[in-house]
């Protein structure tokens, strides 16, 4: 089945009927629906279906064995992304074994499918949490301990098996290469005219959490030289980042989240919470650019007699794919063009421990995370028909 009747499948679950587009997050109703959709999916190709101690779903085509050759996604979203990210890789090895299967093929090493836990992080804040379990970038007990909106923990929603989460060696000694289908986050394959390239990179990126605190008083009756209002220092700090990044080569830094508390309009804030999300090509200056936002926010804070706390909550370095498999990857597909992803994603975090590659699938919009990312149905195709290419040439 191709990857397009595949994803109407699920076209509507998840639907975000206030922001529009998509959100899914883990353990939620739509995650776990579309969690039992791939088993199904699974099952009814034969695969024998597995979820690890970190919540991750495998797919086995062969007995589960050392050297397996394993591709995958995840199935989970930010909150109103869009349809493709994550999905696409998900049906796209769906699609691939069929597409295998239908020319004859038998796989001489095992061969998985896998859907990752948590990826976009849009529930517990921290991105790839069932890679960063499996591969103990994270700990267990500060997973358990990752809270959601609705103060509901991690280890609360995962429910008894949270008890046996953390790095799996036995899971990890069975891959002997990972490759991760993705749409696109960008116009690089637009601007080159191509439906499909490989990963060569990943910019350094993390996520912090500056809480400024005040003194929350009444709106009408307190006079402005009166006031310590956190939110003046936490609008300086979103404009600064702008500012910040705009001089330093390849850097970005974004504010996509800011909570008020109590949150009422007549009612200036006790607190103040904003996210950071900052990436630039290297780890010391993705740190070095956070630093100087620290700074600034701090100056700005005291300025209105407030102060500010800052949180790390997630961190990666910056990722090279090996140049042998990336150029391996682009031999197989036809001189397939090679870009640096902006975006993280679990293969970013498996590259730490086993060979990983990347395929992206041209976006002609350029837009994630958003509803209007999108990829045409031929791009799909050519996307499905170059994974089976690679992992019939790894597992055969």
């Amino acid at each position: 089945m191709g990857a397009e009747a595949l994803l109407e499948q699920i076209a509507d679950v998840g639907r975000d009927r206030v922001r529009g587009g998509y959100s899914r997050h883990v353990f939620d109703g739509a995650e776990r629906e579309l969690r039992e959709w791939f088993a199904e999916q699974a099952r009814a190709r034969g695969l024998d279906v597995e979820v690890d101690r970190n919540a991750n779903i495998w797919a086995w085509w062969g007995d589960p064995g050392p050297d397996a050759v394993v591709t995958g996604s995840h199935l989970d979203s930010v909150p109103g992304g869009g349809a493709f990210d994550g999905p696409l890789g998900v049906v796209s090895a769906l699609s691939a074994v069929d597409a295998l299967r239908a020319g004859g093929f038998a796989p001489r090493r095992p061969l998985a499918l896998v859907v990752f836990a948590e990826e976009e992080g849009g529930r517990f804040g921290v991105p790839c949490l069932g890679s960063k379990l499996l591969t103990g970038a994270i700990s267990p007990d500060r997973a358990r301990a990752l809270r959601d909106p609705a103060g509901v923990t991690f280890g609360e929603a995962m429910g008894a098996d949270a008890e046996h989460v953390g790095r799996d060696d036995a899971a990890l000694q069975r891959i002997g290469r990972f490759v991760e289908l993705h749409v696109e986050q960008g116009r690089g394959l637009v601007d080159l005219e191509r439906p499909v390239g490989v990963a060569s990179s990943i910019l350094a990126h993390g996520r912090w959490r500056f809480r400024f605190r005040g003194r929350g008083d009444h709106a009408g009756s307190t006079l402005l030289a009166d006031r310590s209002d956190p939110m003046l220092p936490a609008s300086r700090t979103v404009v600064a980042a702008r500012k910040e990044a705009a001089a330093v080569a390849g850097a970005r830094a974004t504010v996509g989240r800011i909570a008020a508390n109590p949150g009422g309009t007549n009612v200036i804030p006790s607190t103040v919470d904003m996210w950071l999300d900052a990436r630039t090509p290297e780890a010391a200056g993705t740190r070095g650019l956070v630093a100087e936002l620290s700074a600034l926010a701090a100056r700005f804070a005291a300025d209105e007699g407030c102060r500010v706390e800052v949180t790390e909550e997630s961190f990666g370095a910056e990722v090279g794919f090996r140049p042998e498999l990336r150029d391996e990857l682009s031999g197989l597909l036809s001189g397939a063009p090679a870009l640096a992803s902006g975006a993280g994603h679990d293969a970013g975090v498996l590259a730490a421990e086993v060979p990983t590659g990347m395929l992206f699938v041209r976006n002609p919009t350029g837009v994630s995370h958003a509803p209007e990312e999108h990829a045409e149905p031929d791009d799909c195709e050519a996307g499905v028909a170059a994974l089976a290419q690679v992992l019939e040439a790894w597992a055969g």
